[in-house]
């Protein structure tokens, strides 16, 4: 099954030195390695802008953008975009204020029936709201 990697797991890999890496931070770079080995590391155009976004040095940015464009983005249809809008309303109603991008993240992965790779907190929130699910580390990795 495909899983939508999102910006900090890839942010983690392409920009972090692996020398400093903390047991979590290595699982979750060998399990994107193995994702990507596998075929099922999905990317989203709006994550690669956002990893893309911030970078100073131009070298570093041009080496990144080169190892991202082995990745295709996953193509979104008009119904992702009402999806993460009607995501985006039940999560407000309940107090929850999520971004855009994170939101067609969630769309994406619901009407695929892909798993989110994250390890921003948010998707948990969300998770309460809408029906996605999360690709997790097994517990006790890094605990």
């Amino acid at each position: 099954m495909n899983v939508i990697v999102d910006t900090p797991i890839w942010s983690l890999a392409l920009r972090r030195r692996p020398g400093v890496l903390n047991v979590q931070q290595q699982w979750l770079t060998r399990e994107l390695s193995e994702l990507i080995k596998e075929g099922r590391a999905q990317l989203l155009g709006a994550v690669r802008q956002e990893i893309l976004s911030g970078i100073a040095e131009p070298e570093r940015f041009e080496q990144i953008r080169r190892d991202l464009r082995a990745f295709a983005d996953v193509a979104l249809e008009p119904e992702d975009y009402e999806d993460a809008a009607i995501t985006a309303n039940r999560c407000r109603a309940a107090g929850i204020a999520g971004s855009a991008i994170d939101l067609l993240i969630c769309a994406t992965g619901m009407r695929r029936g892909w798993p989110i790779f994250t390890t921003d907190k948010d998707f948990r929130r969300y998770a309460q709201h809408a029906p996605i699910r999360l690709h997790m580390q097994p517990a006790g990795v890094g605990e």
